[in-house]
């Protein structure tokens, strides 16, 4: 019955570890600054305003779809494991079983 315990504990443990999304962490932005020197002036610093690059333009349709074909298959992936553990846990039922009655 141990067993058992630590195989549902570890397929939940890998369920829940499967279904994390790290997308939806945002990313850290760095603050830039440059040292100027003005006459006999100590360094300043003086905040960069950098314009990041324009990244691609995404479109909404194609985000959705993608999302739901992602989300699709995580769901195919999560039944596939859980039937996958069903089998190992009814066959080892049906060892311990013919085990007892020999």
């Amino acid at each position: 019955m141990a067993k058992l315990r630590g195989l549902v504990l570890a397929g939940v443990l890998g369920a829940v570890l499967f279904t994390a999304s790290p997308a939806s962490a945002e990313p850290v932005r760095a603050h830039h600054t440059v040292a100027v020197t003005v006459g006999h002036a100590s360094a300043a610093l003086v905040p960069v305003q950098a314009t990041p690059n324009p990244g691609p333009v995404l479109d909404p349709a194609q985000t959705d779809k993608a999302n739901t074909e992602k989300t699709r298959n995580k769901l195919v992936a999560g039944v596939v494991a859980v039937a996958l553990l069903g089998i190992v846990i009814w066959g080892r039922r049906i060892r311990s079983k013919k085990a007892k009655s020999s």
